[in-house]
């Protein structure tokens, strides 16, 4: 059952990607309006990658108390928190956003979603290349054979809550989506479907995707792609940094 129900649920995480990321350029807007920030030079991801790197020391460890002091309750508040990282929340939310403000009018309604779905197209395409890349088993016996770094459910609700935080711009926001997002990386772990590494590296590729895809930051010189749309067609504009 669970090799049947597994590919199922990759296809139907792409498909929901693939539409949120169709969606964010049917909007007539400009999806990267915000002047970066950061510059994401080569060591600060040598940093990243470092403190990831050095995570894997406490993944057995943490691996041993979680199942150790795993129960009932806790697996009940998983099964609803980890839904943040899965299509039927994150797309819905997404597609709800462009949908109320292209149906309202709301220029600013409709460009926080777009923002939200380029990050969440961004991040998955960067989950899905980095899993197959790194090739390292789930922590669950069962599931050894399926891909586990980065953590696909921690990066998107990552994505989805650094997008919204952003724009939103309030304290309390930005808390309670970063808090519901480390909330899913928790499940993660107890629910022994990923090591404490797994999630740190989504967490991580999460946030950097969505400051990416939104113009807030940019990584090794190169800003993500700003998309235009007018009365005589769709534009893309690439800008490099060297």
């Amino acid at each position: 059952m669970q090799s049947t129900i597994a590919p199922c649920l990759r296809r139907s995480t792409c498909l929901c990607v693939t539409l949120v990321f169709g969606a964010a350029f049917t909007v007539p807007v400009r999806a990267q309006e915000a002047q970066p920030g950061i510059s994401i030079k080569w060591w600060h991801g040598a940093i990243a990658a470092g403190g990831v790197s050095a995570l894997l020391l406490l993944d057995n460890p943490v691996r041993g108390f979680s199942q150790g002091n795993r129960g009932p309750a806790g697996d009940g508040v998983a099964s609803v928190v980890r839904r943040m990282g899965q299509p039927e929340v994150y797309a819905t939310v997404t597609l709800g956003l462009l949908g109320a403000g292209l149906v309202s009018g709301d220029s600013r309604i409709t460009r926080t979603g777009a923002r939200a779905a380029s990050s969440l197209a961004l991040t998955g395409a960067a989950v899905y290349g980095g899993k197959y890349l790194m090739g390292r088993g789930r922590p669950d016996e069962l599931l050894r054979d399926e891909p586990a770094m980065p953590s696909g459910h921690t990066a998107m609700a990552f994505a989805l809550a650094t997008s919204l935080s952003d724009d939103i711009g309030r304290p309390w926001a930005t808390v309670g989506l970063y808090t519901m997002a480390g909330a899913v990386g928790w499940s993660r772990i107890n629910d022994n479907r990923h090591w404490l590494s797994d999630v740190a590296a989504g967490a991580v590729l999460g946030i950097a995707s969505a400051k990416f895809a939104s113009g807030r930051w940019t990584i090794f010189g190169l800003r993500a792609p700003s998309v235009l749309a007018g009365p005589e067609g769709v534009g893309v504009g690439w800008e490099a940094e060297f």
